[in-house]
């Protein structure tokens, strides 16, 4: 195996996962490598645009090539595509509309979604977004960035109902208990009588990219439901983690 390039790969996964820039000694502390190493592997990543330096601060990020590639990636493997059927079978055995979402800064955007067939159910439309504090699907995927992240979050927190979190110590117990059980509950914080219940989904290096959650209104999410449906949809969340490649048992927290 290319030590070299080896290396070079593990400073591009280093701040593409990294929520700030990173200077030199940093990278090279993190990843345990020579300094000089990591200087002449951060000029070649610079001149091939695959990161960025910041001349003011001479810090480096990841840049827009990545997002390139991924999307080039991603026409091509669609997670909707390895998402549907076990939407499917979720929405068989609970009725209630299902939902696949991604995070977009601090919102929710549903990239899938199927109806529940109860006259009476929580409405979505795909490409519509949510507060991903206030929502199953979005706390799913927030409880899993870091915890200076989390810290920052906790102090800008906005109410949508009267059942929103929005003290920051109780959002921290919140999102620790979202790691530690597997799965996050919304109990009408985005509108006041829907409820609903998400998992992770994760990819191959074990960093959460998607949330399936199951959503509809509160009269048929109480807690002998949330307590049956909750399994079944981190069973979902975790076989289509299984179709993306994943290596992992639980998401990995930075």
């Amino acid at each position: 195996m290319n030590n070299t390039l080896v290396k070079g790969l593990s400073i591009i996964e280093l701040l593409a996962h990294s929520d700030r820039a990173l200077g030199l000694t940093e990278i090279a502390t993190e990843l345990n490598l020579a300094k000089s190493n990591v200087h002449r592997l951060l000029q070649a990543l610079t001149e091939t645009r695959y990161i960025v330096r910041d001349e003011s601060s001479g810090r480096y990020t990841a840049a827009i090539k990545l997002w390139e590639l991924g999307s080039a990636v991603l026409s091509k493997l669609d997670l909707r595509v390895h998402a549907e059927q076990v939407m499917e079978r979720l929405l068989a055995q609970t009725r209630e509309t299902v939902h696949l979402s991604v995070l977009d800064g601090d919102e929710v955007v549903y990239v899938h979604k199927l109806d529940s067939p109860n006259p009476v159910r929580a409405y979505t439309q795909i490409g519509g977004r949510a507060s991903a504090s206030c929502v199953a699907t979005g706390k799913a995927m927030l409880a899993f960035r870091s915890a200076d992240a989390l810290q920052v979050l906790a102090q800008t927190l906005v109410a949508r109902t009267p059942q929103s979190i929005v003290d920051a110590d109780k959002f921290l117990q919140e999102m620790a208990r979202v790691r530690s059980q597997g799965f996050a509950v919304n109990k009408g914080e985005w509108s006041e009588n829907v409820c609903g219940i998400a998992s992770p989904v994760t990819d191959v290096s074990g960093h959460v990219v998607a949330a399936l959650g199951l959503s509809g209104p509160k009269e048929r999410f109480k807690a002998a439901q949330i307590k049956e449906f909750a399994p079944l949809v981190v069973e979902a969340a975790a076989q289509i983690s299984e179709r993306l490649g994943a290596r992992y048992a639980v998401p990995l927290w930075r």
